[in-house]
């Protein structure tokens, strides 16, 4: 299958950043920035900025996402957030299993694995995260970690599921250290990745999956970047803070 026949998408991880004030500032900055893009357009933004996010995206091309979710669907869990929740608002996609959530929070496969089948079940998109640390890639088993978390997140998940998901390859050494993968390195993950998926399910299902890059990627290396043949986007961190950046890297994935 043609990289053509796959939808491109440009999602940006907020992280905790911008109160509501600077979320619709923002927000309303990049929307005529993207109007035209040719490629899906979301923004993942904190909690506290869903409803303001949602409102201002209302009968635009720009989705919104949140940054999580919890795999129960309701229960004692102070301080979390359920699937059903974020659906119920309106929501349309979720980010799960980002290396900071691995690193700071606890997360593991196995606990992504079932934040996934929550988000699924409650209807929601999700941009499933995986990659490997620098220790990882210098040992030489990055591809090992990778077929691992893939494997492991998608238990359970349908080939009609899958539909619903995209994997964004965050090598972790190149998230917020302005150290990016070259656009070899880049492609030869996806297209690892893609192999993962084909073995899992099938040739029509592994062509058909939206794999995004997202590890430093900016206006500046964003081209190279999207032109390789497994690169099909990217989730995006501080660039997607800045309106022109953003604007930049969608126009890219747009070509």
């Amino acid at each position: 299958m043609e990289k053509s026949l796959r939808k491109a998408v440009i999602a940006g991880n907020w992280k905790m950043n911008k109160n509501r004030a600077e979320a619709k500032a923002l927000i309303e900055e990049i929307k005529p920035l993207v109007k035209d893009a040719g490629c899906g357009v979301i923004v993942c933004v904190p909690y506290t900025n869903l409803e303001t996010a949602l409102e201002l995206c209302k009968g635009s091309n720009v989705g919104v996402g949140a940054e999580n979710c919890h795999w129960a669907k309701s229960g004692a869990f102070t301080g979390e957030i359920s699937a059903d929740m974020l659906a119920e608002m309106g929501v349309e996609y979720v980010i799960i299993g980002h290396s900071e959530r691995r690193q700071y929070f606890g997360e593991t496969d196995v606990t992504v694995n079932q934040r996934v089948r929550a988000a699924l079940d409650a209807g929601l998109r999700v941009i499933l995260c995986v990659g490997e640390l620098l220790e990882q890639r210098e040992q030489g088993i990055t591809e090992e970690i990778c077929a691992m978390q893939t494997k492991v997140a998608l238990q359970g998940v349908s080939e009609a599921e899958l539909e619903k998901i995209i994997i964004a390859y965050e090598p972790v050494w190149a998230i917020g250290t302005g150290k990016t993968a070259t656009a070899d390195q880049a492609e030869e993950v996806c297209a690892f990745i893609r192999s993962v998926v084909e073995k899992l399910y099938n040739k029509k299902a592994a062509d058909a999956l939206t794999i995004q890059y997202g590890g430093s990627m900016n206006a500046a290396n964003a081209d190279e970047l999207l032109s390789k043949k497994n690169v099909d986007g990217g989730l995006i961190g501080g660039a997607s803070l800045k309106a022109p950046d953003f604007a930049a890297i969608v126009k890219a994935a747009s070509k």
